[in-house]
């Protein structure tokens, strides 16, 4: 991607965060919609790039295809919107943001007068902004498409693009996925830390937990980082960012990530946030800060990227999966992903 997009390098620095190694064999099948299913036919139909598992911090299962290899950055599409979420964790805890109950244009001038003025932080981090974006994917003229096409081919600034935006519903009230609320967030963490994203990611998170591989985030053409995507780091990478989840926000003992907003994030309360069949939600899965809550909940969680790109955590089996993809299917695969993925957790954790 930093061949194609413009990029800001996310330099690791430390001493690295070691993994133990335990190999073991995946397992053959899964359970879904009432049925067996073999997950090595599973894994070439969603067009797998990369898979790696983590259990109790030793890999268990590491394999690489298309001509990746474990050097290889993938890019993380809106898996960065939880990586975004720990910052502003991290912000708050260093007193940058005095609450996330504060409205977004108190740190962000240029949304003054936007649908984001008076949204609070906190209903941007659980996608209840009630701001309209149309999110689709496959409509050329969307806002999300329309949001790359006017700051990459015609050097739009983004926060022009999100300043446009105007609300439909009061904030606070449903669920309804649009990455504008991620970009909103990451131009209230520029402006309350006065730092850059990426520089920002580097020294108090991308360096603590002990990256192995530098990493590097894509922007606009004015400089700024697509705060709801593209950042890009090495699968191990992207396991220790989810080990670090799974461990409460610590690295050995040491916090990072303050506990409680680890534990917040992907705890949600409030009715129009929970999984299941809701009608104050657009989507069947559970939403917390930035993070996935799947239908019929075990205490799993996951942060999910476009076209099959995963973050799988299970504090409760101590499991972490990564997998990286070139799906074109993805909308219709996330279900499944996760009976797959809660397989494996299960095979691990019962060896």
């Amino acid at each position: 991607m930093n061949q194609v997009f413009p990029s800001r390098d996310v330099p690791r620095a430390g001493p690295v965060w070691e993994f133990g190694r335990d190999p073991r064999p995946l397992p053959e099948t899964y359970a879904f919609s009432g049925t067996e299913h073999d997950l090595a036919a599973f894994l070439d139909r969603t067009i797998t790039t990369g898979l790696l598992v983590v259990h109790r911090g030793a890999i268990t299962h590491e394999e690489y295809r298309l001509g990746a290899d474990e050097t290889s950055p993938f890019t993380s599409w809106s898996m960065a919107k939880s990586v975004l979420s720990a910052l502003i964790g991290i912000a708050v805890e260093e007193g940058h943001i005095a609450s996330i109950r504060d409205p977004i244009g108190q740190y962000v001038p240029a949304l003054v007068g936007s649908g984001y003025a008076y949204v609070p932080i906190e209903d941007a981090l659980t996608m209840s902004s009630g701001v309209a974006f149309d999110e689709d994917y496959d409509n050329p003229f969307s806002d999300i498409n329309m949001l790359f096409i006017r700051a990459m081919a015609m050097g739009v600034p983004v926060e022009e693009t999100i300043a446009g935006l105007q609300a439909v519903r009061p904030p606070g009230t449903f669920n309804d996925y649009v990455s504008s609320d991620s970009m909103a967030l990451g131009l209230v963490l520029e402006g309350a830390t006065g730092i850059p994203l990426a520089d920002y990611l580097a020294t108090r998170l991308w360096g603590p937990m002990g990256a192995e591989a530098d990493a590097f985030w894509s922007t606009d053409r004015t400089g700024r980082e697509f705060a709801l995507c593209c950042l890009n780091a090495t699968l191990r990478d992207y396991a220790r960012f989810g080990r670090l989840y799974l461990e409460g926000g610590a690295r050995d003992g040491q916090q990072i990530v303050p506990a409680d907003w680890v534990a917040a994030s992907v705890n949600p309360t409030a009715p129009h946030l929970q999984p299941g069949e809701n009608p104050a939600s657009s989507w069947t899965f559970g939403y917390g800060y930035q993070w996935w809550i799947p239908e019929d909940p075990q205490g799993d969680f996951l942060a999910i990227g476009v076209w099959g790109q995963y973050i799988y955590i299970d504090p409760v089996r101590e499991v972490v999966i990564v997998k990286t993809s070139a799906d074109p299917d993805f909308d219709d695969n996330d279900h499944e992903s996760v009976a797959a993925f809660r397989a494996i957790a299960w095979a691990f954790a019962t060896d």
